[in-house]
């Protein structure tokens, strides 16, 4: 039974996002309200506010992180941080690329050019670090503190967000610009010095 009950929360809190988007898109963010996506979503604004605090939160949110950190708790053992992270966003990508890609872009691209979404989403990619610095902390045998393990995370995090921003201003594939971000880094620490 919990199982049918997640699922329902799940189309309730996609359809909220859905029916956002598409009033945001027809109206603009500044001048579409919560009460016009509660409506449109055909549901209450007190359900609404239980799914999302804010209207900011109903464009940001996502479930990614935990996909992604257990994209990367899957891969073996023996791969490195960066190869582990790499091909764990690969593989959380090709999941999310056998759905219907359009509403991410179209996420992504109001994000980065509404100020108020961009300086939000900054929250986002603290969450996208605390879930990758926990995985390679796991991965790695060491405490969630791990230095070694924040420094991996949060350089992930940051070659994500540049392939993320490339994908909303030029198109084409993500998972092509995260992997074309992730080779980047490779090559930074493969280079020889001077």
């Amino acid at each position: 039974m919990s199982g049918l009950r997640e699922r329902k929360k799940e189309r309730t809190r996609e359809a909220i996002q859905r029916e956002a988007l598409r009033l945001i898109a027809s109206r603009g963010y500044d001048a579409t309200t919560c009460e016009q996506i509660a409506a449109a979503a055909e549901v209450s604004p007190a359900t609404l506010y239980r799914y999302f605090a804010t209207k900011e939160d109903v464009v940001l949110q996502d479930g990614y992180d935990p996909m992604i950190a257990e994209a990367i708790r899957a891969r073996p053992a023996h791969e490195s941080p960066l190869t582990a992270v790499r091909r764990g966003l690969a593989d959380t990508f090709a999941d999310v690329y056998q759905g219907d890609v359009a509403p991410i872009r179209q996420r992504t691209a109001l994000i980065l050019s509404v100020p108020a979404l961009k300086a939000r989403s900054r929250e986002q990619l603290d969450s996208l670090v605390t879930h990758l610095r926990g995985v390679l902390a796991e991965r790695s045998g060491r405490g969630h503190e791990d230095f070694d393990a924040e420094v991996a995370a949060s350089t992930c995090a940051a070659a994500l967000e540049v392939a993320v921003g490339r994908w909303a201003r030029d198109g084409g594939d993500l998972p092509s610009h995260v992997d074309a971000a992730f080779a980047a880094l490779g090559h930074l620490t493969s280079r020889p010095h001077g």
